[in-house]
C-alpha cells in the first residue's frame, strides 16, 4: 500500500506538539482589521488547540 501524503494546506496551518495536541492559529486576523479593538486584535495573537471533535479530520489530513 502506497503512503499517506500530507495535504500542504493542512501542514501549514497545523503543528504538532511534543504531547500530540494540535496547535491552530485563530481566525478572522487577516483583514478587515481597522474596526476591531485593540484588545481584540491582541487576543487574536494567541492561538489555540484544535477542539477534540475536529481532530480526526486533521490528524488525517496530516497523515499521522
Amino acid at each position: 500500500m502506497p503512503k499517506m501524503k500530507t495535504r500542504k494546506a493542512a501542514a501549514k496551518r497545523f503543528r504538532v506538539t511534543a504531547s500530540g495536541r494540535i496547535k491552530r492559529a485563530s481566525a478572522f486576523k487577516e483583514h478587515i482589521l481597522t474596526k476591531k479593538s485593540r484588545l481584540r486584535k491582541n487576543r487574536l495573537k494567541k492561538g489555540s488547540f484544535v477542539h477534540a471533535s475536529d481532530m480526526k479530520n486533521v490528524r488525517r489530513c496530516l497523515a499521522l
